[in-house]
């Protein structure tokens, strides 16, 4: 399953994000928050009951950017 990762830079480390299923991990690097997020979700999908999969996942997630007038 394919699932997105939001990745941002936070002190010296880094957050990691799935929004299709609110969950978060972190790490050193990026790569490293990648990987902990991955076995975050591998360890959610081991443990969740059906019925709370079904109420977490959201569907279509749409990352983007806008732009804004500043001042």
């Amino acid at each position: 399953m394919k699932l997105t990762a939001i990745i941002e830079r936070e002190g010296t480390g880094y957050v990691s994000l799935c929004p299709e299923l609110d969950i978060a991990s972190q790490g050193r690097s990026v790569e490293e928050a990648r990987d902990n997020l991955r076995e975050a979700l591998e360890l959610f999908f081991e443990a969740a009951s059906p019925e709370e999969l079904a109420q977490r996942l959201h569907g279509e997630i749409f990352v983007t950017q806008v732009e804004v007038a500043l001042g």
